[in-house]
């Protein structure tokens, strides 16, 4: 489960981490001190859970998870006022703690979004070594990871390129990039997922993928370099 702590007071920050640290499942990915901070690693990592304070300079939590929209990690509040409670429920948050947390109200909180996430895995389940499902229209489709050349987002689609065609899912690219196979899937811009193995050459930013093209972000370009370990 990777894990977003979002809090500008650097002892809550601590607090949080020595509680996730606790939790085997728990990864921490990031800390942030405001909410803006956190928006732009969120358009970057694969998050599951945000433990979000509410108050903080700038752009509140509040805020934070009404810019987010639908497609966005589940909420944990870490709070020390009550009174935001029935605003943060509203937004159908997974769980509200007030500060100081104690360890077992917040291993509570993580088995409440534990199991909301595995409740998801029914929209999209995976076996990470040979096909992954997608619900394309009606249909819940058998897809071969062998076949995926890349993922493309588009809005609140991801379309999924094959040498055939495209299948378009409602889902975002966090969490297509969640249940691809890492050893296999590489994050290349914004907006790209490509598969490692199925690359034909690089040039100029861009990546040619079976005559297709695909952008190369100059934040993902190093990684790309050791993933295609590039001589």
């Amino acid at each position: 489960m990777n894990v977003l702590i979002v809090d500008d007071n650097e002892i809550a920050r601590a607090t949080l981490i020595q509680l996730a640290s606790r939790v085997k499942d728990i990864t921490v990915v990031g800390e942030c001190i405001d909410a803006m901070q956190a928006y732009n690693v969120l358009q970057e990592e694969a998050v599951d859970v945000i433990l979000l304070d509410i108050e903080m300079p700038g752009m509140t939590g509040l805020e934070l998870i009404r810019n987010l929209g639908t497609k966005r990690p589940l909420i944990i509040f870490t709070t020390s006022k009550r009174e935001y409670a029935v605003d943060a429920f509203e937004l159908n948050v997974a769980d509200y703690l007030i500060k100081p947390i104690t360890s077992s109200r917040f291993i509570q909180a993580i088995d409440k979004a534990r199991d909301l996430l595995e409740s998801k895995e029914d929209q999209f389940n995976i076996n990470t070594n040979e096909f992954i499902f997608i619900r394309d229209s009606n249909v819940v489709r058998r897809l071969e990871l062998d076949d995926i050349l890349f993922a493309e987002a588009m809005g609140d689609y991801v379309k999924l390129h094959t040498s055939q065609r495209f299948y378009a899912i409602h889902n975002s690219l966090k969490a297509v990039e969640h249940h691809l196979p890492a050893q296999k899937f590489l994050r290349v811009h914004r907006s790209f997922i490509v598969a490692i193995d199925k690359i034909d050459t690089i040039r100029d930013g861009v990546l040619i993928v079976h005559e297709k093209t695909v952008p190369v972000a100059d934040a993902y370009r190093a990684t790309l370099n050791k993933r295609m370990n590039v001589l």
